[in-house]
């Protein structure tokens, strides 16, 4: 083996390959390291768990249930239409509304309202839950997971911005009336 340049052909090889181990592994271990601090670094994106309007009040009559979106408060630019969350609004009576989560409480597959049976249905495992979200029938264990609302100015407000989970309100039926346990 021949050393023209002070160095051989083996250590040079060994500190390529220690160069391209080490580039590599800081590659990844910056997004593993930002992972890790991003409790401590993420700020605060304003509209999380905020009021947002579904809509005049007029939109949805008394007695009736309907399909109402709102703009998630935490988005990102590559979010496109994802970024539109639906769930179902019930009018009660004029002043008590029920707004539900679109998503079945057993594995979160989209539930339908049909206004023929005052029933709300999931197409998934056959989850059946009566107009005022509490189970009928099927797999889920629980009712329709419920949002907080408020009426303000003539529009319907709901808190949104976190996810409607097992500690959130539940319709239960009582006596006929829904209630929040």
């Amino acid at each position: 083996m021949s050393q023209e340049n002070g160095m051989s052909r083996r250590a040079m090889l060994v500190k390529l390959g220690i160069f391209l181990n080490g580039a590599v592994g800081i590659f990844l271990a910056v997004p593993i390291v930002r992972f890790l601090l991003s409790p401590v670094t993420r700020e605060k994106k304003f509209g999380y768990e905020s009021w947002l309007s579904l809509g005049g009040l007029e939109q949805f009559p008394a007695g009736q249930t309907r399909l109402a979106t709102y703009r998630n408060p935490v988005v990102n630019a590559w979010d496109g239409e994802t970024d539109s969350i639906a769930c179902w609004v019930r009018n009660v009576d004029h002043k008590t509304f029920q707004v539900f989560a679109i998503n079945c409480a057993h594995l979160g597959c989209p539930v339908r309202w049909f206004p023929q049976s005052s029933l709300f249905m999931c197409p998934c495992h056959g989850g059946v839950y009566y107009q005022d979200g509490s189970r009928a029938s099927g797999p889920p264990e629980r009712g329709l997971f419920q949002y907080d609302y408020k009426v303000e100015d003539g529009k319907l407000l709901i808190k949104a911005g976190g996810m409607p989970t097992p500690g959130q309100p539940v319709a239960n039926k009582v006596e006929g009336k829904a209630t929040c346990a």
